[in-house]
């Protein structure tokens, strides 16, 4: 008790002295619950801890988003008695800003789940949304609805978006109109915009935020893609309020992408993982196709830390693959409290100007450039970056001022902003955007959903047919075709033999010879694989491999012989091509070497070493689980290592020969057993499947499944290896002949793939 009165009456003294400001405090839980939601802290309760509370969908927290821990223990802003925490229900803006109309049903707020209709004047003509629905962001679904008539003006009435007035009534060329919001709104978009000569309004749709709105996934889907510049066309808008654009990749053109994460202390740690994972997947998902942009890459908080040097790119000495271990790996040590958003922008402006003086004024004219932060905007040091900004303007665009020639220069420079964290600066960080086209700011209440946002803005029309590409998801009956769209369920309806094969052009299916018996023709053979049109493809013929004879060796003891054990269907269609539905990619062909990046003339035995190069290489098959499949896991052993795993051939039923190598021939790969890691084994119903690699997003299938020694499940699944058992795989750079000779043969039947030379 005396230990308790004694530790008591110290506590009350600390507190005393954190009052009077002698001392740091600790600052404490009380009256920090909230009504409806939930906290988090931080740093625990230390200094400069954040709280920041949380709410369900279509609530937010209120009267404060978070309060921040005070060196003398008080947290600020203080809670008060008479206004408690608690979770609000989300309010939109008041659409009743509609002018020449009426909104139905009239009220003084609306809240989620409100839903408004819009009609006309008599003599005006209703553009945009006819409902709309208040959603759980803060945000009206649709697009405004505007009341106008044919009045001879350039341009068409540009309306006012809800919470929002407007100045200027006149559309005539040159004309101005200006935007303001109401109450505690602020505004995103253009603040003046002007009607030009081709019956276009300047600048971007604006918008009036609460605190409390964000922008959601799909959202940023639609609208980051509208401009980065690189060799790209961007796709014209129907309707001129929906601004949302994709990214076409080709393959010319110099782009630069900057990328700056913000790490400081009052950004939440699962925040600085989901936009560390966000930039890992963009780069990576750019990285798929033909381009090859320079990266710089940077973290900050009030000291900068660098993960790539642009200059290494364009000097050759930075590796993709390095950049992303070196972005997947990084973590945050200690916070600093500090924030410097200006000193991010001076290197970025420090790494275009080394670029233009390497480049010359007519060569740097060619680059573009795009900076793309993650922040709150809570930056304490350094000043405010908007004079470093202008000054990035200045250099990109030429230092012309002429508004003419500014805007020929406009296409070449685009800054986003990805405001994250609870409590955000919008004020200071939304005039530091920059762009012609399209949306460059975004609030992210959660960016968890970011790394799938950024798989969507890529439209791949132009580049859909490019071997191997795929996405990154979990693999289940709803997306595993984009993740692996080249695989292909092959049924021989007479035996009833069900394989797996891959699609490797829109015209022909890789597949296993054993599948297929003595007697089979293509009208017995149906291939499953899911185009869009809901049918499966019927087959025109089947090949096999014209060395491939089961009974070859069974005067030496092998039963079963399964060397060249490779077979190619053709379809009597092609498949329609989409994310859903592509090939993969296969061996000594340029499609390959283009994948995997390799310059000049590339050979069979380069693209090999690339990706059968270690003792011990990890590959990957699947196998069939009802309505979707499963993921494999193996080690092919190489090498030294290759010895000890074929000699369990010999333990296979129908095998009496004493010499493993009778059975299992230099065109096999060996998998299976427990060492190094334990494997999973092949099933009945896997031959067939692709044996695969991924590089980066391009899959490249290196063998096939053929045969194994222990049977240990039937139809499929994904079941681990014994110490015994081994899967025997051909190797597909030991059959391209046969592969190249029908594949590669340009019949003006289908388009064939370019074999390389050696």
């Amino acid at each position: 008790m005396g230990i308790s009165v004694h530790w008591s009456w110290l506590a009350a003294l600390s507190c005393l002295l954190c009052m009077a400001g002698e001392v740091q405090c600790n600052c404490t839980e009380t009256n920090m619950a909230m009504a409806g939601g939930d906290y988090k802290l931080t740093n625990k309760l230390e200094r400069g801890s954040i709280l920041v509370y949380h709410c369900p969908e279509g609530y937010y927290p209120y009267p404060h988003l978070a309060r921040v821990c005070q060196p003398n223990g008080r947290w600020n802003p203080s809670p008060k008695r008479f206004s408690p925490q608690r979770c609000r229900l989300v309010e939109c803006p008041d659409p009743n800003v509609m002018e020449n109309g009426n909104v139905i049903p009239p009220q003084e707020k609306y809240f989620v789940g409100n839903e408004t209709t819009y009609d006309c004047y008599s003599g005006y003509t209703l553009r945009g949304s006819t409902t709309r629905q208040c959603l759980p962001n803060g945000k009206w679904s649709g697009s405004t609805p505007i009341c106008s008539r044919d009045s001879g003006d350039n341009c068409p009435d540009p309306g006012i978006p809800a919470g929002a007035s407007r100045t200027g009534n006149i559309f005539g060329i040159d004309d101005t109109v200006k935007y303001t919001c109401n109450g505690n709104l602020f505004l995103v978009g253009s603040s003046e915009r002007v009607c030009q000569e081709n019956g276009q309004w300047t600048g971007k749709e604006p918008a009036c935020y609460y605190k409390h709105t964000y922008d959601t996934s799909l959202e940023v889907s639609e609208a980051f893609g509208s401009a980065i510049k690189d060799s790209l066309t961007t796709l014209e808008s129907v309707d001129d309020t929906q601004e949302g654009r994709k990214i076409r990749i080709s393959k010319n053109g110099t782009l630069n992408i900057y990328i700056a994460v913000d790490i400081s202390a009052s950004i939440e740690e699962k925040h600085f993982k989901n936009a560390r994972d966000a930039v890992l997947k963009l780069i990576t998902k750019i990285s798929s196709f033909s381009v090859t942009p320079n990266y710089e890459i940077v973290f900050f908080s009030s000291d900068v830390y660098e993960v790539v040097n642009i200059l290494d790119f364009l000097d050759g000495k930075a590796s993709l693959i390095s950049v992303m271990e070196k972005l997947s790996t990084f973590t945050i040590g200690e916070k600093n409290a500090g924030t410097d958003l200006n000193t991010v922008f001076k290197i970025f402006l420090d790494r275009m100007a080394f670029i233009k003086r390497r480049a010359g004024e007519e060569g740097f004219k060619e680059h573009r450039h795009v900076l793309i932060f993650f922040t709150d905007g809570a930056y304490n040091m350094g000043g405010s970056p908007l004079p470093t900004v202008e000054r990035i303007k200045n250099m990109v665009y030429m230092n012309n001022t002429s508004d003419q020639q500014k805007q020929s220069r406009e296409e070449y420079l685009d800054i986003y902003v990805f405001a994250i964290g609870t409590v955000i600066f919008d004020d200071d960080l939304h005039p530091l955007t920059v762009g012609k086209d399209g949306k460059h700011y975004f609030r992210m209440r959660d960016i968890e959903n970011l790394q799938d946002t950024f798989d969507e803005i890529i439209d791949e029309e132009e580049v859909k047919g490019l071997c191997g590409l795929h996405k990154e998801y979990s693999p289940d009956k709803t997306n595993f075709r984009k993740m692996f769209p080249w695989v292909a369920f092959v049924i021989v309806q007479v035996t009833k033999n069900r394989c797996l094969g891959s699609l490797v052009t829109p015209r022909f299916i890789l597949t296993a010879a054993h599948c297929f018996k003595f007697g089979d023709t293509p009208e017995h053979v149906t291939v499953e694989l899911d185009d869009g049109d809901g049918r499966v493809k019927r087959v025109k013929t089947f090949m096999l491999h014209p060395k491939y004879n089961i009974s070859a060796k069974v005067d030496q003891g092998v039963k079963e012989f399964y060397d060249f054990d490779v077979a190619l269907i053709q379809l009597e269609e092609d498949v329609k091509i989409s994310a859903e539905a592509r090939p993969i990619c296969i061996p000594c062909t340029q499609e390959t070497s283009n994948a995997l990046k390799l310059v000049g003339d590339s050979t069979c035995k380069q693209q090999e070493e690339h990706l059968l190069k270690d003792q011990i290489e990890r590959l990957n098959f699947l196998t069939r689980k009802r309505e979707t499949v499963g993921l494999k896991d193996v080690h092919a052993k190489l090498g030294d290592n290759r010895d000890e795993c074929i000699k369990h051939a010999l333990t296979a039923k129908g095998i009496t020969t004493k010499d493993e190598r009778v059975a299992v021939t230099d065109n096999f790969l060996c998998t299976g057993g427990l060492s190094p890691q334990r494997d999973h084994i092949a099933c009945t119903g896997d031959s067939g499947g692709a044996v695969f690699k991924n590089y980066e997003l391009r899959t490249i299938q290196v063998a096939l499944v053929s045969w194994g020694s222990k049977e240990m499940c039937i139809g499929g699944g994904v079941v681990e290896s014994d110490r015994l058992s081994r899967d025997f795989h051909i190797n597909l750079f030991k059959v391209i002949p046969f592969l190249k000779s029908i594949l590669g043969n340009d019949l003006n039947e289908y388009a064939p793939l370019t074999f390389l030379e050696n």
